[in-house]
């Protein structure tokens, strides 16, 4: 993640403001703390005058870490007053980190938490502040006072973006409109903290045809403080829309879903394997590796040909030890229940070159943001094992960022804060499962949340993690940005120094650390990440869960960066945003739609994209199991080739994409980017790409499909194949 460049493109949004409003762009500010600056009385007439869209690294302090006051000076206009359901509404914009916030001495509000506060200090950066003002607080045609106590950690600090806001609220500030999942279909949640009355209006559309099956209207009054449910049916591919309109508010609030539809077929109960064909590892690091058989449990394991210094855990089915000896080293591996038995070959690569194919796991920003811990973790991590993805290759488990304590030890090693007790114990555990361990760090002073960087400690870090067992290390540039635009050296070199840097420490180490870069794709990553050793390098900006996004990171910036792909190097368009995210401690579903998530995986499988899990695995709902768990989609993305998808068509919103695999076949995806379904004729498309077929397999469906019919692909969907 990148909190600075996330800054940047807020700093100069404007906000779109009713016609009544108040717009204040600065105030007074005083670093310290006190709590007589929250009072309307206290004379203020000597602090400074500042910017609201000046942070406090832009505003001379020796420290930006700390406690520092606002207080704004401002006349309320009895003319707001007109038309006012309960209260008018402060929009501060977002604050670097936590603020606590009063209006006249009277206690508005907070967003994030501070030092002193039970739990600890939480981070609440990128987050706009709403803040509802009972009107009976206003001074209406008088100087009012605003005082806003903010706890910074890390750049840049303090207000950023913009206007300080005072509004007449909307309808969406007072009630809220959800639909939950519940069997059989969905129910609407409407609730309210003030009185409302008005039409509840639900439509049911067919996805595929865009026919509207259902609208029907509903009159409701709903006192304040209660919720009004209501439950509809709702099939495979239908897409439920519902809308609540109250006659005082202009806008209206709405809830949309697309019922999730299951492709993938269940796996048997006899062992199938799932995993990759061929791991790499250096000699003498250890090996850590679980075969990935999915069927009943219990399992036996037993693997033929294993070299010297390796061993099988026949219960758990994990490889460990280590191999001094350089070599491709084939192997079979059998897995036995009471259904049956399973065989699969495998080659055990004893050389220079790790990640030889795209890793798979989790990683914990999407689903918790800086709020992750041990405890987090380790319940995801028993999750991916007791669920079964771990079945099927997912086998990292990534820490992100705000694991690091706030300052270092005497001696200057880096320590984990009171969130993660044990981190040896925690990598002990992993390794015993044949999971992976993985660790978040910066090459600048401070990471992206405000936690501790590598910075001139880039050797003891290494050592630290070696200790604990670490196998992955994401490494954020985001605190390291200063220190690149201060720099009068404009070449891609102040890109590569840090990262070259951190390269050479991690390989002193005595294990396997793979190393990830994340950069967003600045400098040109692609072109020089293989050269300083780095696994893989991110190409993109942050993504989050939404389709522009997803379509920004995955078909715009992957386009061309097929050539710099392959194995022991990948290109990386960032997480996957599937389940349940968030990026913090309240989570919720995805909004991609059912057909947007089927083109997501199938966009990332083609790149042969890291599969890093973004959502709470113990929260994994049987869809997002069978989206991320379809073995032959996942054989694409694994496939030993190592080829990244060329992007083969862009003709009327529709997309081609191929890939050639090692077996020499070849796997496709038609997708449609449109917001209506199109129908695609299959032979007349793969001529389009110079592609006859002897024999078409739907991957999604696992089975073979005709190549002379035509196919209706949903909007944003995809057609998912592969062709011999």
């Amino acid at each position: 993640m990148n909190k600075v460049l996330i800054f940047l493109s807020l700093l100069f949004a404007s906000p779109a403001l009713n016609a009544q409003s108040v717009s204040v762009e600065g105030g007074r500010f005083l670093k310290g703390d006190n709590p007589a600056w929250s009072t309307f009385t206290y004379d203020d007439s000597a602090w400074q005058e500042v910017s609201f869209t000046q942070p406090w690294e832009k505003m001379g302090l020796n420290r930006v870490n700390g406690i520092g006051w606002y207080r704004i000076h401002v006349v309320i206009p009895s003319s707001m007053k007109k038309g006012i359901v309960e209260a008018i509404m402060l929009d501060i914009g977002a604050i670097d980190d936590s603020d606590q916030t009063w209006i006249n001495g009277h206690w508005v509000g907070n967003t994030g938490t501070f030092p002193e506060d039970p739990g600890g200090y939480s981070s609440e950066w990128g987050k706009r502040r709403y803040y509802i003002i009972d009107p009976k607080w206003v001074r209406w045609d008088q100087e009012n006072v605003i005082a806003v106590r903010v706890y910074n950690y890390g750049d840049p600090g303090g207000l950023y973006r913009g206007a300080f806001n005072i509004v007449k609220p909307s309808l969406k500030d007072f009630a809220n409109l959800s639909l939950v999942a519940e069997p059989g279909g969905y129910k609407a949640v409407l609730t309210s903290s003030v009185k409302t009355g008005g039409s509840l209006h639900v439509t049911v559309t067919d996805v595929m045809t865009g026919t509207q099956e259902t609208s029907k209207t509903q009159k409701v009054n709903l006192a304040a403080w209660k919720e009004k449910q209501v439950s509809f049916s709702l099939r495979p591919q239908k897409r439920l829309k519902v809308t609540y309109s109250d006659p005082r508010f202009e806008e209206v609030l709405k809830a949309e879903v697309c019922s999730p539809y299951i492709l993938t077929p269940p796996a048997p109960a006899t062992p199938r394997y799932n995993g990759p064909l061929v791991f790499g590892v250096r000699p003498g690091s250890p090996v850590i590796f679980r075969l990935a058989f999915s069927g009943e449990k219990p399992m036996r394991y037993s693997v033929e040909g294993l070299p010297k210094g390796v061993v099988l855990d026949p219960e758990r089915g994990v490889l460990s030890g280590t191999c001094t000896e350089e070599g491709d080293y084939p192997l079979v591996f059998t897995a036995t229940n009471d259904k049956g038995s399973a065989k699969a070959d495998f080659t055990l690569k004893v050389g220079q070159q790790i990640g030889l194919t795209p890793p798979m796991g989790w990683n914990s920003w999407n689903c918790w943001g800086l709020s992750v811990s041990q405890e987090k973790v380790m319940s995801s991590a028993k999750a991916l094992i007791d669920r079964g993805l771990a079945d099927y290759g997912y086998s990292y488990m990534n820490i992100d960022d705000a694991w690091e304590a706030e300052e270092r030890a005497p001696d200057g090693r880096i320590e984990a804060n009171e969130k993660f007790p044990d981190m040896k114990a925690l990598g002990d555990w992993l390794h015993a499962n044949g999971l992976k361990f993985g660790i978040y760090s910066c090459p600048g002073e401070y990471t992206c949340g405000g936690y501790l960087g590598s910075l001139n400690h880039e050797r003891q870090d290494a050592e630290v993690w070696n200790s604990w067992g670490v196998d992955y290390l994401k490494y954020d540039l985001c605190g390291y940005i200063k220190i690149i635009e201060a720099s009068r050296d404009k070449s891609e070199a102040v890109h590569i120094r840090p990262y070259l840097k951190m390269q050479e420490f991690i390989r002193e180490q005595p294990r396997d650390i793979f190393y990830s870069l994340c950069q967003y794709g600045w400098g040109k990553s692609w072109e020089w990440g293989a050269y300083i050793d780095a696994n893989s390098w991110r190409t993109s900006d942050d993504i989050n869960d939404t389709w522009e996004s997803l379509y920004n990171n995955g078909f715009v910036r992957q386009a061309k960066l097929y050539p710099y792909a392959g194995p022991g190097h990948w290109n990386d368009p960032d997480m996957l945003i599937v389940g349940k995210v968030g990026w913090s401690s309240s989570l919720r579903d995805t909004r991609l739609t059912p057909d947007e998530q089927y083109t997501h995986i199938s966009l990332w499988s083609l790149l042969a994209a890291n599969m890093l899990i973004g959502c709470d695995v113990s929260q994994i709902d049987d869809f997002t199991f069978n989206l991320l768990c379809n073995n032959e989609v996942n054989a694409v993305n694994q496939d030993i080739l190592g080829h990244q998808a060329h992007q083969d068509i862009v003709e009327d919103g529709m997309q081609m994409w191929s890939r050639d695999l090692y077996d020499g076949s070849h796997a496709v995806g038609i997708f449609n980017l449109n917001e209506a379904s199109v129908p695609v004729q299959l032979d007349g498309a793969l001529a389009k790409i110079n592609m006859k077929a002897e024999t078409v397999r739907d991957l999604w469906r696992q089975k073979d499909i005709a190549t002379d019919a035509v196919y209706v692909i949903p909007p944003h969907g995809v057609l998912y194949v592969k062709v011999k």
